[in-house]
C-alpha cells in the first residue's frame, strides 16, 4: 500500500506512465498484425490463435516484473550494503526483496495483454469447459512463477557478481518478445530447452495445444509441473546468501 500511496502523489505521472507500458505493447501487437497480413498462418497457428498465445504469455511477464521488480534491482542492495539489513530483519529475505519494489505502473501492459487475450478467445472460437478455464489460470500461475524463478535466480548470481549480468535479459525480456508465438516455431531444440531446462513451453505452448484441441487432456496440467522450476532457483538463492559477505557502505 506504500508503493501505491506514494505512485498516487503523483497521478499524472503515474496515468503517463501506464499508457507508455501500453504503447510499448501495442507495438508488438502491429508487428504481429502486419506479419499475418502478407502470411495466413505460422507453423499452423493463425493469427488470433497467435493473440490468445502472446496475451497469456504478456500477462504472465507483466505480473512476474510487478511483483518481482525487486530482484531486478538487486545487485543495487548488495553494493550498497544494504542486504545486511534485510539479514537482520526478523522477516523472510525473499519477501523483504519482493517488498521492496512493486511496479504498479505495468497495469497498461496488463491492459494490453488483457484486450488481446480476449479478442483471442473471442475470434480463435476456442470451446470452453470447466477444465479450460482451470487450464488459462494454471498457464497465468505457472507462467508467473517461471519469470519470478528467472528474477530470483539473477539476484542469486549477483551474489556472487556483485553486478547483474545482462545475459539474464534473454531469459526475462526476450521470452516476453519471442513468447509471442508458440514455442515450437523455433525448431526442436529450443522447445527442448524450453520444456527441460527453463519450462516457458510447460505453462505456454502445450496447454495452448490442449485449448485449441490439438493436445491431449494432460497437456493442461503441466503449469503445475512449471512450478517446480522455483525449487532450483530458490535453492540458488539459499546457496547466495550463505556465502554472502557484507560489503558495507
Amino acid at each position: 500500500m506504500i508503493h501505491l500511496k506514494s505512485k498516487m502523489e503523483y497521478k499524472t505521472s503515474f496515468l503517463l506512465t501506464c499508457i507508455g507500458q501500453f504503447l510499448v505493447s501495442f507495438q508488438v501487437f502491429l508487428g504481429i498484425y502486419f506479419m499475418f497480413r502478407r502470411f495466413s498462418s505460422v507453423e499452423g497457428f493463425t493469427y488470433e490463435e497467435v493473440l490468445l498465445c502472446f496475451g497469456i504469455t504478456l500477462m504472465e511477464f507483466s505480473l512476474a516484473e510487478s511483483v518481482a521488480r525487486g530482484f531486478d534491482l538487486f545487485p543495487v542492495l548488495v553494493r550498497k550494503g544494504e542486504f545486511d539489513r534485510i539479514m537482520v530483519r526478523p522477516r523472510n529475505e525473499i519477501l523483504q526483496v519482493l517488498g521492496s519494489r512493486i511496479e504498479f505502473t505495468r497495469i497498461g501492459r496488463m491492459l494490453q495483454a488483457g484486450v488481446m487475450f480476449a479478442y483471442g478467445i473471442r475470434a480463435s472460437h476456442v470451446a470452453w469447459t470447466p477444465a479450460k478455464v482451470l487450464t488459462v489460470l494454471l498457464m497465468l500461475l505457472g507462467g508467473t512463477a517461471v519469470f519470478c524463478g528467472l528474477f530470483l535466480l539473477f539476484a542469486a548470481v549477483c551474489f556472487f557478481t556483485l553486478e547483474g549480468l545482462e545475459i539474464f535479459n534473454i531469459f526475462t525480456d526476450g521470452a516476453r518478445e519471442y513468447g509471442k508465438y508458440p514455442v515450437n516455431i523455433y525448431g526442436r531444440r529450443v522447445l527442448f530447452v524450453c520444456t527441460f531446462v527453463i519450462p516457458y513451453a510447460l505453462a505456454q505452448y502445450y496447454p495452448l495445444l490442449f485449448l485449441l484441441d490439438r493436445g491431449k487432456e494432460w497437456y493442461g496440467l503441466l503449469p503445475f509441473a512449471a512450478l517446480l522450476f522455483l525449487l532450483p532457483c530458490f535453492a540458488a538463492w539459499k546457496c547466495g546468501v550463505r556465502h554472502y559477505t557484507s560489503c558495507g557502505s
